[in-house]
């Protein structure tokens, strides 16, 4: 779980600054601590899983926002 954790800190601070990274652990470790809690322990999918978090949570991955219009 700790090393799904330090790959999507890592993952994350190349994508947009270190600091928005530390920023953002915390909500990271308590959402991936409950996917492996509810089972999930393979670290690709809980790695996967806290990116796709992260951009749900900054937005970045807003349909609308990206310019689909879904034509």
């Amino acid at each position: 779980m700790q090393r799904a954790i330090d790959r999507v800190i890592q993952t994350y601070g190349l994508l947009t600054s270190h600091e928005a990274a530390a920023a953002v652990r915390g909500k990271v470790e308590t959402y991936i601590r409950t996917l492996f809690e509810a089972g999930e322990t393979d670290d690709n999918r809980l790695t996967v899983c806290g990116l796709v978090y992260l951009r749900q949570l900054d937005g970045s991955n807003d349909p609308v926002k990206a310019g689909y219009t879904g034509l």
